[in-house]
């Protein structure tokens, strides 16, 4: 086990003021923590600055899923699906214990007016869909179901005007823990990573940025970090981070777009496989419902964002959106804001540039007049025999947006993402979705070797990134089952429940077996089981755990997918936490107060306290 902790972070801080570095990060989201593992596994001296906890912005907030990108083929951009497909197959190979398969239902209705499929055109999307994942063959190939069959699998779902379902691969996912095992493996190749550190301003040669002024928001002293190249890999706050930069105006690259989550009870919305569904508001939307730990979240919502990048909120109108679209789909749950056991707002980095956002699989773009026209010829001539399969897929693959985004820009590394070096030397890294974070980190880690090659003549050691696994993930991916099952024998051997044992093999992947041995070795904090136990001291020993927060927020799922059993855990957490990091009775009473902050946010106490 690598340390990465309170101790290390201090360390780490002090290092980086004192040894210029060849690269210093901003941003310790899923953008950064990718750029940061590439490049210490590649050699390069790398520090990494958070100024909150990491993926406490966006990227711990989003819908929690690996998307293929099947959305994308009802404007059948099939390049956008390609590439989604395979960087989501190599991500499942680098993190195997964190993307899941789990297959996602959509289900087809003849009576809402336009739709994103019907039970022709989502069968097409699907045949294409699996060929370009390469699943064509496999247990996880789409099929079709009736409405009888769906409703024998789903008995709440609107049985009104429905003709069947498609059922197709998708992957959920736990993307605050994509980011922290990110950040824990570049750690243990030796990149300097520190949360709660603040850059406020930068250090200039010539007019050109070679380091970062900085906060420790734990102690409020300043720090300088001279480094060869800094990244802003900020995510919403890009534009911020840039206009540090006083000496020239900048254009504003970002348009956040907030996304909201709702947490209810199993019992109270029966949802049995993630389902995705048109909203029926003919917005171009649609809203995933999706089973997790004994609880059902359904999300998102879409809208422009200009408020509290720290801290956006969940509003009132955001609320009767969502349960309005749920209720509507599922007739007999009547949810109302008082069902609601947790909640998350979170923030889409999207570009000015970006026509659309696929935060929520809404609208990314319309077929030109043209392109609709030849679908239409081709599905009729198709339907009357009078066309091939393989004459309807050439359509699509030959198909032009209206919107003229069919081709990647220069700067772009994928769909919707931005590289470039400003006029500064800053290199940003902004836009993009959580599916191709490594492939825009491969793309900053070129660009970022180019530099330190054609200025400071430094070479460094090529990486396969494709296979490079993050921490925890040092094993088969073809065997994620028997490794889990496997695994989880060690933690029964050290005294753990299979029920127990199992959980914690199956989230922290080879990671599991070091808790295992806290188990033996370590007793249980009071109040707490030998399983938390466990965890806790993990979190803090190795995943650089601050705050109660960090911990029941994004090192678990206590706050958001385990909240009947939060209240019980929540003070002996503070206590053991207190007593580890030797906190002051007025510490633990600030750090009980943000606690609770955080969980009237999730628990929507507020709204719920103006609701009839």
């Amino acid at each position: 086990m690598i340390e990465f902790s309170k101790a290390t972070r201090q360390d780490n801080l002090d290092k980086m003021a004192k040894e210029p570095l060849d690269l210093l990060i901003i941003g310790g989201g899923i953008t950064g923590a990718g750029v940061a593992l590439q490049a210490a596994a590649s050699g390069i001296k790398t520090g990494l600055i958070e100024m909150q906890d990491f993926s406490e912005g966006t990227s711990s907030r989003s819908t929690k899923l690996v998307h293929g990108g099947i959305r994308y083929l009802k404007t059948f951009d099939v390049e956008v699906v390609s590439d989604t497909v395979k960087e989501r197959a190599i991500v499942q190979q680098i993190a195997p214990h964190i993307p899941k398969p789990d297959p996602m239902l959509l289900p087809i209705y003849d009576d809402e007016g336009p739709t994103t499929f019907d039970m022709f055109s989502v069968k097409i999307a699907m045949d294409l869909y699996d060929q370009l994942a390469g699943v064509k063959g496999t247990k996880y190939e789409n099929y079709t179901l009736n409405a009888k069959e769906v409703l024998e699998r789903e008995p709440y779902i609107k049985k009104e005007g429905l003709q069947g379902a498609g059922v197709y691969l998708d992957f959920r996912n736990n993307d605050a823990r994509l980011v922290i095992e990110n950040i824990k493996q570049a750690a243990a190749d030796g990149a300097y990573l520190a949360s709660k550190v603040k850059a406020t301003g930068f250090l200039y040669k010539d007019n050109k940025i070679v380091g970062v002024k900085a906060r420790d928001l734990l102690t409020g002293k300043t720090l300088e970090i001279y480094a060869k190249v800094v990244i802003n890999t900020s995510g919403p706050w890009v534009d911020k981070i840039r206009n540090l930069n006083f000496t020239r105006a900048v254009i504003p690259q970002m348009r956040p777009t907030k996304g909201v989550h709702l947490v209810v009870d199993a019992k109270k919305l029966p949802v049995p496989q993630p389902t995705y569904f048109d909203t029926q508001k003919h917005d171009g939307r649609m809203v995933f419902a999706i089973p997790r730990e004994n609880k059902t979240y359904f999300g998102t919502t879409d809208t422009d964002y200009d408020g509290n990048y720290t801290d956006p909120k969940v509003t009132q109108d955001d609320v009767d959106y969502l349960l309005d679209v749920i209720n509507k789909r599922y007739p007999d749950a009547n949810l109302t804001i008082h069902d609601i056991e947790s909640s998350w707002a979170g923030l889409r980095p999207l570009l000015m540039g970006n026509a659309g956002s696929d935060y929520n699989g809404g609208d990314n773009g319309s077929l030109s007049d043209h392109s609709f026209d030849k679908v239409l010829n081709i599905i009729g001539a198709f339907k009357q025999n009078q066309a091939s399969r393989t004459d309807v897929e050439d359509v699509l693959n030959h198909l032009e947006n209206s919107r003229g985004e069919k081709e990647l820009s220069p700067s772009q590394i994928s769909r919707g993402s931005s590289l470039e070096r400003e006029a500064d030397d800053l290199i940003s890294l902004s836009g993009g979705k959580i599916t191709d974070y490594r492939k825009m980190a491969e793309g900053a880690i070129e660009l970022i070797k180019k530099i330190l090659s054609d200025d400071f003549s430094q070479t460094y050691t090529d990486i396969n990134s494709k296979e490079y696994a993050v921490s925890g993930g040092d094993f088969d991916p073809a065997k994620v089952e028997e490794t889990v099952t496997e695994n989880a024998a060690g933690g029964v051997s050290a005294g753990l429940s299979s029920e127990d044992a199992h959980y914690i093999a199956d989230f922290y992947g080879t990671n599991a077996l070091t808790i295992f041995e806290f188990v033996k070795d370590f007793p249980a904090y009071d109040q707490l089981s030998i399983a938390e136990s466990a965890m806790l001291r993990y979190a803090m020993v190795a995943e650089m755990t601050l705050t109660p927060s960090d911990y029941l927020m994004r090192r678990t799922n206590h706050i958001l997918f385990q909240r009947d059993r939060l209240d019980a855990i929540k003070h002996p957490v503070l206590a053991a936490m207190a007593d580890y990091y030797a906190w002051t009775e007025d510490e633990k009473a600030e750090y009980l107060v943000e606690l609770n902050r955080v969980i009237n946010t999730s628990d929507l106490k507020e709204l719920k306290a103006g609701a009839n």
